[in-house]
């Protein structure tokens, strides 16, 4: 069995041990490392105290370039920075969780280019590309709720609302992280102006092939600790039952993306690579309702899924993982 040696950088925050968590159980991964500067020489089980008994790995501040591929899962910005201060082997590839490669106008850096790693936007480009930028997880939801859509070129202004978990926010405490201020709480935060505006708007353009598609949105940080819910609400005049076959028909060939005739609601994708899309309609006006599981298909999962197609392994191998529905 063909086996991927894998180092993890920024092994001790949520997506470092996500990460661990799926890796452990992948059949073709073998985990070299897992670099941590706060945690240098703690067993890995003793920051992610859920992994007892499943790994005696210990977080270590050395580099063991004998890999395959890198996963960077550092914060935003300190992608960039890494890679200033390691030289990476050339013959190396690695997949970037941040946003700081997402962006054609700052896809490189030195030799290396990233390809953004939505499978469902471009599985053919990622199946032969070398570095891997990992799309944002309300970039992940929205994108998948409204690609064949642009597809179609019917994209004009698109007005979005998201719900996202405490975990999006990362494992460092903030006054809006903290349990005691989530509790009973809901809040709208970056109106209109979220990062992940660019990467979004960057590629329903390119799909569309115009800057028609203006994407309004609206993210709120939900009572909950895993999760996104998105919904995004469009002009057109195309009956529902053709937006149903031309979901049904762009998502086919995608074993993770499913389109739903029914409502849909979180509890069906947390802890899972999945994303499920529901259609709703007015008039001429359309809600297309979008679910996944922001450490998971919105980071770890999809970043995993894109190891699996570098490599010519199975796409889903890894990744069959069961919702935490009840």
């Amino acid at each position: 069995m063909q086996k991927v040696n894998i180092g993890i950088v920024g092994g001790a925050g949520y997506t470092g041990g996500e990460l661990l968590r799926v890796l452990l159980r992948h059949p073709n991964a073998n985990i070299a490392f897992v670099h941590s500067t706060s945690s240098a020489g703690e067993l890995v089980s003793k920051v992610h105290a859920d992994l007892v008994g499943d790994t005696r790995l210990v977080f270590s501040t050395d580099l063991n370039q004998d890999i395959d591929v890198l996963f960077l899962c550092v914060g935003h910005g300190a992608a960039k920075k890494f890679l200033v201060a390691n030289e990476i082997k050339s013959s190396v590839k690695i997949i970037d969780l941040s946003q700081d490669f997402r962006l054609t106008a700052q896809s490189s850096i030195g030799d290396r280019n990233f390809t953004y790693g939505l499978p469902e936007l471009q599985k053919e480009a990622i199946q032969t590309a070398q570095n891997i930028a990992n799309p944002g997880c309300f970039a992940t939801a929205i994108q998948l709720g409204l690609l064949p859509l642009a597809q179609k070129g019917i994209l004009g202004d698109v007005y979005t609302t998201g719900i996202t978990g405490s975990t999006g926010a990362g494992q460092g405490l903030s006054a809006t992280s903290h349990f005691s201020w989530r509790a009973n709480n809901i809040q709208a935060y970056k109106t209109l102006q979220h990062q992940h505006l660019h990467e979004i708007e960057q590629n329903l353009h390119q799909l569309q092939g115009n800057n028609n598609a203006q994407v309004n949105f609206v993210p709120w940080r939900g009572d909950f600790t895993r999760g996104i819910f998105v919904t995004s609400v469009i002009s057109t005049n195309e009956p529902l039952e053709n937006l149903y076959d031309l979901y049904e028909t762009f998502y086919d060939w995608h074993p993770f993306t499913h389109v739903s005739k029914n409502n849909i609601d979180l509890k069906q994708v947390v802890n899972t690579n999945k994303c499920l899309i529901h259609i709703e309609q007015q008039g001429n006006k359309v809600a297309i309702h979008s679910v996944i599981d922001n450490l998971l298909k919105g980071a770890v999962g999809q970043a995993v899924q894109n190891m699996n197609l570098l490599f010519g392994l199975t796409e889903t191998i890894g990744l069959q993982l069961k919702a935490n529905y009840f």
